[in-house]
């Protein structure tokens, strides 16, 4: 086991380069890099009306570099960094990702890691509410339907499940707004922020449940999607396991279903859903936070992320992915860990013998 974690732990080094390598590539190619977006702010006309290649140079007679002084056009180059070729910039940006050294926002006025570290809370707060929630309903309620597979309740629990799985989360979300939010009569919950204005003059039970007043629509937002798939897995697991020939020989001897199912079925079908629980981490906190916290104005890094993007403020953009991959590669290699957690038979190394 040791042997196979130090390989995976080597291998994330490549995967790292080549994502940084094709995203920096892509960047290249994009219009309206940030030499062009401060030229326009100069100019005082819109972003989205400037040309020119995500790191090219500003030519003289381009649209968005007329009227300005040369010597100005290569001191904004300069500022930004782009006064050097792009391989020279790929490789001084390498080097300093490789002592975790993220460099500064061209717009923020911040490092990169201080602003990393400024919005992680409301992400994780996110992701692991939501992720605790999904599991918690998920697992009992996936029991409950493989125990009684074709009932009744089986049966409009599923129609509530695949509605739930077909509704994207930001539709969700907004939904919750109206219905909740003041859309009709009812204003139950907030929908701006994690904490309210006068969080710091509340009391120490008054600041928790206006933590977990303001989470109540976002978590259940991103619960909506993963609560589906988590449940109909638990359930599927729990049926193929039941027909094994080790329950049945566990009731000949006369056990009972209790014991049957939680003693014997229970830790086999939790192998594939207990062993998920990172990957299914990774799925709402990367994939589910931008749209939620740009619906519920809460300042995280899905929204830095993606304001960072439409500012082509690269030093964030790239050092957001940066983490946001090392974290996803290092929580994959945990999940697969956790098989061997689960069920100790299981044995990495003996397979890449």
């Amino acid at each position: 086991m040791l042997g196979y974690t130090l390989r995976r732990l080597l291998l994330i080094v490549p995967t790292l380069l080549a994502i940084l390598l094709v995203n920096f590539a892509i960047v290249q190619a994009a219009p309206g890099g940030p030499v062009e977006q401060a030229i326009a702010r100069l100019q005082g006309v819109g972003g989205a009306s400037v040309t020119g290649g995500g790191g090219d140079t500003l030519q003289g007679g381009s649209r968005a570099s007329r009227g300005l002084d040369p010597k100005l056009i290569k001191d904004i180059e300069r500022q930004y960094g782009f006064d050097k070729p792009a391989h020279e910039r790929l490789w001084l940006m390498i080097k300093s990702y490789a002592v975790l050294d993220f460099g500064s926002s061209f717009f923020r006025g911040a490092k990169v890691t201080d602003l990393i570290l400024d919005k992680m809370p409301v992400t994780l707060s996110l992701g692991f509410w939501a992720t605790l929630i999904t599991y918690l309903v998920s697992i009992p309620l996936g029991i409950r339907k493989a125990v009684h597979h074709g009932s009744r309740f089986d049966i409009w629990s599923s129609s509530l499940i695949i509605i739930g799985y077909a509704m994207p989360a930001f539709l969700f979300a907004m939904l919750l707004i109206v219905v909740f939010a003041g859309g009709t009569s009812l204003n139950w919950f907030p929908v701006r922020g994690l904490v309210s204005d006068n969080f710091a003059e509340l009391s120490v039970l008054g600041k928790v449940a206006d933590y977990f007043w303001h989470l109540v629509l976002p978590v259940t937002s991103l619960v909506i999607g993963g609560f589906a798939t988590l449940t109909i897995l638990t359930k599927n697991s729990f049926l193929n396991e039941v027909t094994r020939q080790y329950v049945v020989t566990a009731r000949a001897k006369g056990l009972s279903e209790q014991r049957v199912l939680y003693g014997h079925v229970f830790r086999n079908a939790m192998l594939l859903v207990v062993a998920g629980l990172p990957q299914a981490f990774i799925s709402v906190f990367f994939a589910g936070s931008l749209l939620i916290e740009v619906i519920f104005s809460l300042d995280g890094l899905g929204r830095l992320s993606y304001e960072a993007a439409v500012a082509r403020d690269y030093p964030v953009v790239f050092g957001s992915l940066f983490i946001f991959t090392l974290l996803g590669l290092l929580i994959k290699l945990i999940g697969d860990l956790c098989y061997t957690l689960v069920d100790p038979r299981i044995d990495f190394s003996a397979r890449n013998a």
